[in-house]
């Protein structure tokens, strides 16, 4: 019985990593061809004759789509059917792919694939420990909850009053918040996959649901992280 609840959990907390990494790799594809292209990034992005970067109507659409996608995915939840939520998660990754094409116009190329390497390796580990650990991290997810909130509250805030040293704070903020929660959703996944879950339908809704989170739990990891060792051009 132990045996078949390990192997089930262990199916489980793969296909999840299986569905991430793909998102992933979407997003990085999309994110490099529309960043690397002039003709594709013009779509999203209009350059004045003194070299100012303001974004077109389909740039702003880009960018606000994946917030509603989200919110979508989360209040209709019992609406959508499988393949309408594999849909969604993957429309997800596109947009978001292309929303982040404008790291290539701030930050080198060699210093993007250096921050990723090392957002993996960090990802890498937490995601371990959050497998491996026996203590209980429901509380600290709780706690990292409450930091998020509070965190986003204070991005607002400094969008009004554009304080580099709080930005540098909020960013180490960022890193801790994210790195913490890869070990909670990780150690999440694991107790979802060890309950099991009979119907397929429902099975293949909560596997995407799991992947979005730990995608989201690497891209912010991946944005804080670009703040310290992103080189700008």
């Amino acid at each position: 019985m132990y045996q078949e609840t390990r192997t089930l959990s262990n199916t489980f907390v793969a296909n999840v990593f299986t569905w991430m990494f793909a998102a992933l790799g979407l997003t990085a594809l999309t994110a490099y061809l529309f960043g690397t292209s002039e003709s594709l990034f013009q779509l999203l992005y209009t350059v004045d004759v003194k070299g100012h970067v303001a974004m077109s109507g389909l740039g702003w659409i880009v960018t606000l789509a994946p917030f509603i996608i989200v919110l979508i995915m989360s209040f209709g939840t019992n609406k959508l059917n499988a393949r309408q939520t594999v849909s969604l998660f993957v429309l997800y990754s596109v947009l978001m792919g292309m929303s982040l094409s404008s790291i290539f116009l701030i930050y080198t190329g060699t210093s993007i694939v250096k921050t990723f390497i090392i957002t993996a390796g960090m990802f890498g580990i937490m995601a371990i420990m959050g497998y491996t650990t026996k203590a209980d991290l429901t509380k600290l997810g709780s706690i990292l909850m409450m930091a998020l909130f509070g965190m986003i509250i204070a991005i607002l805030v400094n969008m009004f009053t554009q304080s580099a040293r709080f930005e540098y704070i909020i960013s180490i903020v960022g890193v801790i918040i994210f790195t913490g929660l890869t070990a909670y959703d990780v150690q999440k996944i694991k107790e979802i996959g060890q309950v099991g879950i009979d119907n397929d339908e429902v099975m293949a809704k909560v596997t995407v649901f799991a992947a979005l989170n730990l995608y989201l739990d690497f891209l912010n990891l991946f944005l804080y992280l670009l703040r310290f060792f992103g080189k700008r051009d």
